[in-house]
């Protein structure tokens, strides 16, 4: 299957660009099965027995996990290969864009000029870009999100869009979109009586999950923001492209430059484990400020590390130590209820959920496998592959 993007910022590949595309693509899908597979049943045949007698007295955690592998050759392996794949994503699809990029600009500029498509986009040059963004190449992604801030530059938009399909070996959706197709169809089921008018995603790269929720509230007035110049560039002309009206903004989600009580749904997904502490906090106060009573908070993310495994804690919190993805696990030991307490929303309007994939299966079984305020055990399974799909933690309060 060829990772191709289908809409109207799609980029024309040679037979080399999709013989890269997919070559990576299996050798990640050989990585995260395959050998995945081996080093977990070499830690539970070999390890874990040893590891175990060392803690006496003590339960074990992902930190010892990892500990206990450290020097075993099939996590060396699976670690070298897992992070080398990754780079490869970004290096199977950067020539291509590169070649393609006068191209992109040009039809951005041409998408911006449609007047039958009325999304819009706001740029804020004097926005001073934090250093959690600019100064990490986050998911070992050259030059981060921020990378080309000259004017019209949109290539870590389409760096971004073109790696993940590539990263996702076809996990993700026609559109890479289906977290947020999943996280709108959770709301639409969960709460039927619910008409959000005016909806905001915070932290939305290139917009391929705020789309979904345009797509699901057609009436709905939604908004997007994100700190990186050169996402939004591209996720407007993405939008525009397949006539999805949003409107982008350059804002820092500590910060938001909207009026109290003017959001009916905050949504964000896989945001929050790229913060620090401080800026999580930070958030989640500002979503408070800005809902209106009886809005909705929810966020996609990954699950917490106090209902998992030891061995699951460790797997998922490999990328904190090996993506550049510095603040994950900080994020994954944080307590959500807690979380949403200290921001203002009452203990009792906090939910939890695992949701799935909504783009890999009938409509009919994901409203059978949807899960609200799941178990410790159902809870400890979500981010992994199960037999039809793989389900996804989510979280929120009501104001």
């Amino acid at each position: 299957m060829l990772p191709d993007l289908h809409h109207g910022m799609n980029i024309d590949k040679s037979l080399d660009d999709n013989a890269r595309s997919r070559f990576v693509m299996t050798l990640r899908g050989y990585v995260l099965n395959d050998v995945a597979n081996q080093m977990r049943d070499t830690y539970e045949r070999e390890v874990a027995p040893q590891a175990a007698s060392n803690m006496t007295g003590a339960n074990l955690d992902g930190d010892d996990v990892h500990d206990a592998l450290l020097d075993e050759p099939i996590f060396k392996f699976y670690s070298s290969i897992r992070y080398n794949a990754q780079e490869m994503c970004h290096r199977a699809v950067i020539p291509a864009i590169d070649r393609e990029h006068d191209n992109l600009k040009a039809r951005a500029e041409a998408l911006d000029g449609t007047p039958t498509r009325t999304g819009s986009l706001t740029l804020d040059p004097s926005l001073d870009v934090p250093n959690y963004v600019e100064g990490i190449d986050v998911h070992l992604m050259p030059g981060s999100y921020v990378t080309g801030e000259a004017e019209g530059d949109l290539r870590a938009g389409s760096i971004y869009d073109n790696a993940i399909s590539v990263f996702a070996f076809g996990q993700m959706g026609d559109q890479m979109d289906d977290i947020g197709q999943s996280m709108s169809k959770f709301v639409r089921h969960i709460y039927p009586d619910f008409n959000p008018q005016k909806i905001l995603d915070v932290g939305c790269t290139i917009g391929h999950n705020t789309l979904p929720w345009a797509q699901e509230y057609p009436d709905a007035d939604v908004h997007a923001v994100d700190v990186a110049a050169p996402l939004l560039r591209y996720a407007h002309a993405r939008a525009q492209s397949m006539a999805v009206p949003v409107h982008f903004h350059q804002q820092s989600g500590e910060a938001l430059q909207f009026e109290d009580e003017s959001f009916d749904v905050v949504f964000s997904s896989m945001f929050l484990h790229e913060l620090p502490r401080a800026a999580i906090k930070n958030f989640m106060k500002e979503v408070h400020r800005v809902l209106r009573p009886g809005g909705l908070l929810l966020n996609m993310e990954l699950p917490p590390n106090n209902h998992m495994h030891a061995y699951d804690q460790f797997f998922l919190d490999w990328d904190s130590h090996y993506n550049n993805e510095p603040f994950y696990k900080n994020f994954r030991d944080m307590d959500s209820k807690a979380l949403c307490a200290e921001a203002g929303f009452e203990t009792s309007t906090f939910f939890d959920a695992a949701v799935p994939q909504y783009t890999l299966i009938s409509p009919e079984r994901f409203e059978e496998l949807l899960v609200l305020n799941p178990d410790a055990e159902t809870l400890g399974k979500t981010g992994v592959l199960a037999r039809d799909t793989c389900h996804r933690y989510a979280f929120g309060a009501w104001k």
